[in-house]
């Protein structure tokens, strides 16, 4: 923890203020605990009397924080969490403390991956698309098909399927996407602000298809409303509003475009005059999407009857034992709950010393050991030998240049 002289007593004031309303305390709760008047707590919070080392100690436990939460030089972020505890309490039947939990730990992450930019002076590159406003004359689907199609070209990535999916849209785009553990209904989180841009959390314990789709419908909330934080049902009672039709079919264009995938369903066809449930499983596959989704993106292209997926459905038709059947290789996963430029960072902060041990252990959420192990697998990459073909560990250096002329 920095020496009590190095904190700005405004900044630690309104970090602890904001730990206690997330943690729903009263001023006069906290003063108690603390044995102090309240007058005299309401003094830290405001910034006219600085807390000692002991009392952040014990004010971090009390408020559910770490002490690294309050302590952070920097000014706090427009905080996220009043919108969306909002959204969170209408949502009856979700477990309501795992959910705010994963709502505090949100603007935890978003504020940890600012201050590691800050730190490396690496700010994120925003290369959002214009937001674009929804007509009441036009289905919201095809609306999305267009945009869609649209997005793709603006990215270069013309109609083939996008595997790093998650990357793509970190380094090409430039939004930050975490992986937490959320309630099982619930499909991710969305938020923007100035100073972070588009920020989406997504269901860690979803299958990677499911997350896949996830993160493109929360991009489909950039476009239409951006300015609204919002917690996505995987299933909404009831119709569904505009703007969460819009996403939806914004995701699902956007990993299936129609163009590419009309051209291959047609080669299936003209080279066996059939389409079989296997094919439906190498589609799926191809494009790295469940079969339930490929199935409904075929029935609403019109290229197979409707009501096929539920056929199968009814039929307990069982994708992975298909895909061992068909022999199809599983495609690359990445679960980490951290985007990989967020990853880079802290090892890069680490390496250059600008962080301790206790540090990078905070900023990738795990034990110290599991940290360091974390930093030697990010700075390793296995090679392979070209007059042996054997393998071999090459560790990386992230601080030496490439460029000519540069040592």
């Amino acid at each position: 923890m920095p020496q009590p002289e190095m904190i700005d007593p405004r900044i630690l004031g309104q970090r602890i203020a904001e730990a206690r309303k997330a943690r729903g305390k009263t001023q006069e709760e906290v003063a108690v605990f603390l044995g102090y008047s309240r007058p005299t707590y309401i003094a830290i919070e405001k910034g006219e009397r600085l807390a000692k080392s002991d009392e952040i100690i014990k004010l971090a436990a009390f408020l559910g924080r770490t002490v690294h939460d309050l302590v952070r030089p920097t000014e706090p972020i427009v905080d996220l969490q009043p919108h969306l505890r909002a959204v969170a309490e209408k949502m009856k039947g979700t477990d309501e403390a795992a959910l705010n939990n994963a709502i505090v730990e949100f603007q935890r992450l978003a504020e940890d991956y600012l201050e590691l930019e800050r730190m490396m002076n690496a700010p994120l590159r925003f290369n959002y698309p214009p937001e674009v406003a929804l007509n009441a004359h036009i289905d919201p689907a095809e609306f999305a098909e267009g945009e869609a199609t649209r997005e793709r070209r603006r990215l270069g990535l013309g109609d083939q399927p996008i595997i790093n999916l998650r990357a793509m849209l970190e380094w090409d785009v430039g939004l930050r996407i975490f992986y937490w553990d959320l309630p099982s209904s619930i499909a991710g989180m969305y938020a923007y602000t100035s100073d972070l841009g588009c920020c989406i959390l997504v269901n860690r314990k979803h299958p990677a298809e499911r997350r896949r789709v996830s993160m493109l419908h929360e991009y489909g909330h950039l476009l239409v409303d951006r300015f609204k934080p919002g917690i996505d049902y995987l299933k909404m009672p009831g119709r569904k509003p505009v703007n969460e039709r819009f996403a939806e079919a914004f995701g699902l264009s956007f990993l299936m475009p129609a163009t590419s995938v009309r051209q291959r369903f047609h080669d299936i066809v003209r080279s066996t005059n059939d389409f079989q449930v296997a094919d439906l499983r190498r589609l799926s596959h191809f494009y790295f999407v469940s079969v339930e989704a490929m199935a409904l993106r075929l029935e609403q292209m019109g290229l197979i009857s409707k009501g096929s997926w539920q056929f199968l459905k009814e039929s307990k038709f069982a994708p992975k034992q298909a895909s061992e059947m068909l022999g199809l290789r599983p495609q690359p996963i990445n679960d980490h709950p951290f985007p990989e430029r967020y990853q880079f960072l802290v090892v890069s902060a680490y390496e250059r010393g600008d962080i301790g041990d206790s540090d990078l252990a905070h900023f990738l959420r795990c034990d110290v050991v599991t940290a360091r192990e974390i930093v030697a697998n990010t700075l390793s990459s296995r090679e392979l030998v070209d007059s042996t073909g054997e393998e071999r560990e090459m560790q990386l250096d992230f601080r030496k240049s490439l460029l000519t002329g540069v040592s």
